[in-house]
């Protein structure tokens, strides 16, 4: 039985990474923590400051003076950037939508971040969390390689592309997976010894149950 679990979740866009890692958070009190929303907000900040996705020198530079905090909120680990939260109006706005993969691509922006996501399981520990469930698209190759259960979801990119549009979001799924998928550093890959889940024919509960099993066999 272990004390305290470490849940990766990666994936493409739209593969329901957000909604699954959620529910299970709430049913096995785990703090959740979606990367993506890091990522998303640390390209607001960027553009903020009026820089573009080809300055890449510029936003090396830039990096060091953007201060990382965690603000936890119920069961979600929120980043601050100087104190404050970005709001989600604007990180799942279409500017940072576009950019977010670009900014991504960029070596010294991923470490930047690794300590900090890395970083979460003490918070998560600290504040009497069973575990900590991460969602992303390294977090079972890069963040948390030994994590206690790695996961992979993903689905036909039609269907993806249909789940954004019933959120209300426009999203080129097909694009980002691309450049998630082909940059040098720390690409969306399914992780050697994670389990695939195919969520194409399947609805949020039956991916929620399925998963369920797995942490509770986990748990002991």
């Amino acid at each position: 039985m272990s004390s305290f679990l470490l849940v990766a979740i990666d994936g493409g866009a739209a593969s329901g990474k957000s909604s699954t890692s959620r529910a299970l958070s709430e049913r096995f009190n785990f703090l959740h923590v979606d990367t993506g929303s890091y990522y998303r907000a640390i390209t607001a900040e960027l553009l903020r400051r009026g820089l573009r996705v080809d300055q890449v020198d510029e936003v090396k530079a830039a990096l060091p003076s953007i201060t990382l905090g965690t603000r936890v909120e119920g069961r979600a680990a929120r980043m601050e950037i100087g104190g404050r939260l970005a709001p989600e109006a604007e990180i799942r706005g279409p500017e940072v939508t576009a950019a977010v993969s670009h900014f991504a691509a960029i070596p010294e922006v991923r470490t930047a971040l690794l300590t900090y996501q890395r970083g979460q399981a003490d918070v998560a520990r600290s504040h009497g969390f069973r575990g900590l469930i991460m969602e992303g698209r390294d977090i079972g190759s890069i963040i948390f390689p030994n994590a206690d259960l790695r996961l992979f979801l993903h689905a036909d990119v039609e269907a993806r592309a249909k789940r954004r549009e019933l959120e209300g979001r426009a999203d080129a799924v097909a694009e980002r997976d691309r450049m998630d998928a082909s940059r040098k550093t720390a690409p969306l890959v399914l992780a050697s010894g994670a389990i695939d889940i195919d969520s194409t024919y399947l609805n949020l509960e039956q991916v929620v149950e399925k998963i369920a099993g797995l942490i509770t066999e986990k748990i002991g």
